[in-house]
């Protein structure tokens, strides 16, 4: 159960204050009738709620998919930098929406934002081997030897050897090369670490996928929608 003014303020129908005014001019209706008390407890499931005319459905949880531009932080807020929030809309703003893990700066890509925080512990913890995938492109000729090397788990600048990651490589030739590479971490900068740690550096790097999540591909930079139903299985699998 749950007290009708914060439900109405969660669903993004202003401050408590705001649902008040609301109710006020008898635009609350709860079984089709005007809320007087919106102290009153209500199931947020069940309740047949209609606002300035509008049935409310209940959402707990909100899934984006954001096409993560280049130039933005992977942050709830910065008072320097744009943020990946400053990008979603204000319908979802109620929902304190927060990315899930981290892309660089210059990261473009796959980038997931949600309320849920079960989820997106699943998504970036190690121990449940959510998969990754990344395109890059490389200052470097990647070899045969590289691949091999990533298999085996690299030896990064403070001494952490990460764990087994699959490089593809696209195309190579003697300065610059384009690959593909799987992770199952997401230590800080590890990707780029990686690279530097067999004599590369990355000059581009986005992300494709999150545990076999394709980004829409029809999502140009900086756009987002939500996920569906079968996405939102496919993360929770």
């Amino acid at each position: 159960m749950m007290r009708l003014d914060k439900l109405l303020a969660n669903q993004g129908f202003g401050s408590r204050k705001d649902v008040k005014k609301l109710a006020k001019k008898g635009q609350v209706l709860l079984d089709g009738k005007p809320v007087k008390d919106l102290a009153t407890h209500v199931d947020p499931y069940t309740a047949d709620l209609v606002v300035g005319g509008k049935t409310v459905h209940y959402q707990k949880y909100v899934y984006i998919m954001l096409n993560k531009p280049a130039g933005v932080i992977s942050a709830t807020e910065d008072v320097k930098e744009k943020c990946v929030t400053d990008l979603i809309g204000d319908e979802f703003k109620p929902y304190n929406l927060f990315p899930v893990g981290r892309l660089d700066k210059n990261t473009t890509g796959l980038l997931l934002l949600t309320n849920d925080g079960q989820l997106a512990h699943q998504l970036t913890s190690p121990n449940y081997h959510a998969e990754k995938v990344y395109e890059a492109d490389i200052l470097g000729k990647v070899t045969e030897d590289d691949v091999k090397a990533f298999e085996q788990g690299v030896t990064l600048d403070d001494g952490y050897v990460t764990k087994p990651a699959k490089l593809s490589i696209i195309r190579s030739f003697d300065e610059r090369s384009y690959i593909e590479v799987s992770v199952i971490e997401g230590k800080f900068h590890q990707i780029k670490r990686m690279f530097l740690a067999v004599g590369k550096k990355v000059l581009h790097l986005h992300r494709r996928s999150m545990k076999g999540l394709e980004l829409d591909t029809s999502l140009t930079p900086g756009a987002y929608r939500e996920l569906s139903e079968e996405e939102l299985d496919l993360l929770r699998s």
